[in-house]
């Protein structure tokens, strides 16, 4: 007969965007290579090293998250948090050891023979920390808690390491009584998210043995709001059969970062924010999504961004039509991480042994939900080389770009090159 296993119950949590604005022109001309992403800036430069490394293995990761989920589910809309998933997982590592150890940080896609376990998480620490700074025009708040079932005794070193590395709050709970723990987790991810999540946590096991939970809540300001009274109703065509009628902002003789990729039959949006924050949108040309999407990569993201601090070139002036919409999505990560090399993560083969030596622990549940709102006042909430790029240019020509049909989305702290959200947009209507 099977012994029961104490869960330990993964809750991965993301929150609320809402978005319209514009960038304001960077005049850097200087000439960057791969090597120089992401950006250094003024810490100590003994984070920089796996600061970098971070970032750039969690962009890894984020890409491979979102191309495992639309194969999936291909024609429908996909919203997630990268660096929320990535934050619990690293966290959750702490009390990992052998194999399973193994394959969470090498699933995080980082190489174990270029940088130390104890340089992932000092790179996570410091880009937590460079995320919660925020002023009146934008906030964002990543966050993790730790409920641990009250009759459980976790070793002493993993609760110092999540509170150094991941300053996670930890709470005492009952999982006996489940649904009192039920309504303690969602309160506190409720209050934590400004009220945008709710009820995440439902038909929690009694023999739940601990819950960890991530929550990001980002709020900001476009560096230019779009007009309200020019917002009206315009079709979007979601495929050559489906058409719906949404709301459609714009915005008229206004700089935005822009150009048109020719290799990869793209346009390439940027509107940034007011703070350390950008959104990209990439409008495929018609019957070109797929290709897009297989093309996606870190590298992509990074020749676009190179090639706007190139140069203000790319500013260009604009006749913009985009889309105001609300869309959210919520995935079992216990179905999706198996396939990015986490086989053990799930089962009892599991070992977190550095968690606690009373039991063996599993996580049997993984939950992951993002909410993106996109309005006019800000957001709260292969053939692709680095040579192959072609920019169509007429900087003193007002160009009209239309976003009336499916496209995708990232957004990015500009301070640490994280992807804080990461989505395709393919029905606006479709919640």
């Amino acid at each position: 007969m099977r012994r029961i296993l104490p869960a330990l119950c993964l809750c991965l949590m993301v929150v609320w965007l809402r978005a319209a604005a514009q960038p304001h022109p960077h005049r850097d001309h200087g000439h960057r290579s791969l090597r120089d992403w992401p950006p250094q800036d003024s810490q100590d430069p003994k984070e920089l090293l796996p600061y970098h490394q971070v970032a750039t293995s969690n962009a890894d990761f984020a890409f491979r998250l979102y191309k495992q989920l639309i194969s999936e589910r291909p024609d429908k809309n996909i919203l997630l948090s990268p660096l929320s998933i990535s934050t619990t997982l690293a966290m959750l590592s702490l009390g990992a050891r052998s194999t399973t150890l193994t394959q969470i940080l090498e699933g995080l896609r980082f190489n174990l023979t270029q940088i130390s376990e104890r340089e992932i998480h000092e790179g996570f620490r410091h880009i937590l920390r460079k995320i919660n700074l925020h002023d009146h025009n934008f906030k964002t708040h990543l966050g993790n808690s730790l409920f641990l079932d009250e009759r459980l005794t976790p070793m002493e070193e993993f609760l110092e390491g999540i509170k150094e590395l991941y300053a996670a709050e930890a709470f005492l709970t009952d999982f006996q009584d489940a649904a009192g723990a039920e309504k303690q987790i969602n309160d506190h991810v409720r209050k934590e998210t400004h009220g945008k999540i709710v009820d995440l946590v439902r038909g929690l096991e009694r023999n739940s043995a601990m819950l960890l939970v991530n929550y990001i809540y980002f709020k900001a300001k476009w560096q230019k709001a779009f007009d309200v009274k020019q917002t009206t109703e315009q079709d979007f065509f979601v495929n050559e059969k489906t058409v719906v009628r949404i709301p459609m902002m714009k915005q008229k003789d206004v700089y935005h970062y822009y150009f048109y990729d020719k290799w990869l039959s793209c346009s390439v949006l940027r509107m940034d924010y007011k703070g350390n924050a950008s959104a990209f949108f990439i409008l495929p040309d018609v019957g070109k999504m797929r290709e897009v999407e297989d093309s996606l990569q870190a590298e992509m993201l990074m020749r676009w961004d190179r090639s706007f601090k190139r140069s203000s070139w790319f500013s260009r002036k604009l006749e913009l039509y985009f889309p105001k919409f609300s869309i959210s999505g919520q995935y079992e990560l216990e179905k999706i991480l198996p396939h990015l090399g986490l086989q053990d993560l799930f089962t009892e083969e599991a070992d977190f042994s550095g968690i606690t030596e009373q039991s063996r622990l599993r996580v049997s549940k993984g939950v992951h939900k993002a909410v993106l709102d996109i309005g006019e006042e800000g957001t709260e909430a292969s053939a692709a080389t680095s040579t192959g790029t072609v920019f169509l240019s007429a900087p003193k020509i007002t160009r009209t770009v239309l976003f009336n049909r499916p496209f995708l989305v990232a957004i990015v702290s500009t301070d640490t090159q994280s992807l804080l959200f990461l989505g395709k947009v393919v029905n606006p209507k479709d919640q």
